[in-house]
């Protein structure tokens, strides 16, 4: 019965429940806060995905996302978009990728050196996305493309950075919402 009217009972009061539907949800999911916050609110979330306010603006406009899938395949249209300009803005926020703590002193070492070659060559910060990868294989798969990736010309590694950064906030992405 509608709440406007409800029955006559004598001594008893009748206190109506809200109906919760689909569309009023007992807790908001992530995605949900997401797209109800502040421009601002939301730009911030995403600048902790990707250090890019072109690529923040963009995705703040465009809400409401329905869904994930959504809103990470905005996020990938918005990366590739990104202007030089944008890219060094986003690589000046990134730092080195972190290794397991058990990691020998020696493979440190290595690591620093390559990283340093790195960024003489290319003028930033090495961006490499460990999505999936166990810690055992982290410092071997970062050794490896760090050189690797040292054989590259500037405008290819530029590319290659590109889609790491987009892989990285991608994952980031999934992560927060």
């Amino acid at each position: 019965m509608p709440a406007h009217r409800l029955p006559d009972l004598p001594r008893r009061v009748a206190i109506p429940v809200p109906v919760q539907t689909r569309a009023t949800p007992a807790t908001a999911t992530p995605l949900e806060r997401f797209n109800a916050a502040s421009a601002e609110e939301a730009a911030q979330t995403l600048l902790a995905c990707l250090h890019s306010h072109a690529w923040a603006h963009r995705l703040t406009a465009h809400r409401p996302y329905p869904d994930l899938s959504a809103l990470l395949a905005a996020a990938d249209e918005a990366s590739y978009d990104l202007s030089p300009a944008d890219l060094t803005e986003a690589l000046t926020a990134e730092t080195l990728p972190a290794l397991p703590e058990d990691t020998y002193a020696a493979a440190h070492t290595a690591l620093s050196a390559a990283h340093a070659a790195y960024e003489s060559r290319f003028g930033h910060v090495f961006v490499i996305s460990l999505d999936g990868l166990s810690p055992e294989e982290t410092l071997n798969h970062v050794l490896t493309a760090v050189r690797s990736r040292l054989a590259n010309d500037p405008d290819e590694e530029r590319l290659v950075t590109a889609e790491e950064l987009r892989r990285l906030a991608r994952t980031r992405l999934s992560n927060t919402l």
